[in-house]
């Protein structure tokens, strides 16, 4: 092996070779054509082995496809391995907007719409629903391209890296915007839940962190659309923050973005972090599970049940909602989700055997683990099928287009895709 990699957060080493880096599609089919086992790797934002393969690991920080715009179809085509905050810049100077922005901005295209990466808000579905196009190179090595009018477009954005290397990625603009964020704290968790539509609906995007002890949620981070009228009321029983404030306790702020209601562009806000910063905590593993949102309160409550075993474990939790879509293989396929994220502490063992209780915890309410965080199976008698009405579509789909399992590893085997 010519690289030694890691995952984003170092929880996972890759264990393929070789590595190679590619900079033209041309060069990746050519790798894909010659490979028996293949994955794609672009930011490594993900922590275990989904990414991995028994061979050869094609990284695509360094492919060249030009960024594209094309107004009258409101798209934008990008290379696979640009990350957000880069293409976010570009499309900001030209006047143009993506409709939401995860909480990191560091994040490259193609791994975030392939695991259902998402941010927050009630009106936001997930990064992947934007999607109106994908290229990529499929297991003999061929080239191919999925428009929006195509069958397979649904089950092919969330694949898991299981239909080929994607190159090229297709997204949804929409025109320029400006956001304005505001954080409040210690809000009652008795008004918290009371009130848990109202809050959640106050702004654009709002997120509630938590470490689940305490009779107070601990943060409130609201983010307001300029465009789309007055901001909702004061949060009840909260209080403003009394100045910049950074999610995970004791951590500096000036790695997030502007508060204070300060509007700014949009992609200088949506994120909770700055690209030119270190996100979140760095050293941490991180898991979540979204339920759908008529579950919401329920499920926050049996978590509130666990907090002497979770709150030990944690750096900070955070709860936020995604809209539905109808790709075959996202956590929000079907309908409008809350997500129960977890940013953990760096003990992996015990975070591994704290999720079999959370998932015991959560199975009532059909929760979904997200791809890419730690996560020990679909839930306590809970089956991938009973979760994805489009289960058996999508395992039919990857098998059909790589019936020698080229793309194939250990993760997809696990979860029971291939």
């Amino acid at each position: 092996m010519t690289d030694t990699l890691t995952t984003w957060a170092g929880s996972h080493t890759f264990r393929g070779g070789p590595v190679v880096r590619p900079t033209t599609v041309e060069e990746v089919a050519a790798v894909v054509a010659d490979a028996r086992h293949v994955r794609a790797l672009g930011s490594r934002h993900s922590f275990h082995d989904l990414a991995d393969s028994p061979g050869t690991l094609v990284v695509l920080d360094r492919l060249d496809v030009p960024t594209t715009i094309d107004a009258d179809a409101r798209t934008v085509t990008v290379g696979a391995g640009v990350r957000y905050g880069e293409l976010a810049r570009h499309l900001h100077a030209q006047g143009w907007a993506l409709h939401t922005m995860a909480s990191l901005p560091h994040i490259a295209v193609a791994g975030t719409v392939a695991t259902a990466t998402h941010g927050s808000g009630d009106h936001a579905a997930n990064l992947s629903a934007a999607v109106r196009g994908l290229e990529l190179v499929g297991a003999d090595g061929t080239v191919r391209t999925l428009g929006p009018d195509d069958q397979e477009l649904a089950g092919a954005v969330v694949a898991l890296g299981g239909l080929g290397v994607v190159t090229r990625v297709t997204l949804a603009i929409e025109p320029t915007y400006e956001v304005a964020q505001e954080v409040w704290t210690d809000l009652p968790w008795s008004q918290a839940l009371d009130r848990f539509e109202e809050i959640m609906g106050s702004a654009w995007s709002v997120s509630l962190f938590t470490d689940w002890t305490g009779d107070a949620v601990d943060q409130v981070w609201r983010k307001h659309r300029v465009d789309a009228g007055t901001l909702g009321p004061e949060v009840a029983g909260a209080r403003p923050a009394p100045g910049p404030m950074h999610p995970v306790p004791g951590q500096d702020p000036a790695a997030c973005t502007q508060q204070g209601g300060v509007p700014g562009p949009w992609h200088e806000r949506l994120p909770h972090f700055r690209l030119e910063f270190t996100p979140s905590a760095g050293a941490e593993l991180q898991s979540e599970w979204l339920v759908p949102r008529e579950h919401a309160v329920a499920a926050v409550q049996a978590l509130r049940g666990l907090r002497d075993l979770v709150s030990p474990l944690l750096l900070i939790s955070e709860i936020r909602s995604i809209a539905g879509d109808d790709l075959w293989l996202s956590t929000a396929h079907g309908g409008d989700r809350i997500g129960l994220h977890f940013t953990w502490k760096p003990l992996r063992a015990q975070v591994d055997a704290a999720l079999p209780v959370i998932e015991e915890a959560l199975a009532p309410f059909d929760a979904r683990p997200h791809w890419g965080k730690l996560f020990s199976g679909p839930g306590a008698g809970r089956t991938w099928q009973d979760l994805y009405p489009r289960w058996d579509d999508a395992r039919a789909l990857l098998e059909r287009h790589d019936p020698e399992g080229r793309f194939a590893n250990d993760f997809l085997r696990r979860v029971g895709l291939r």
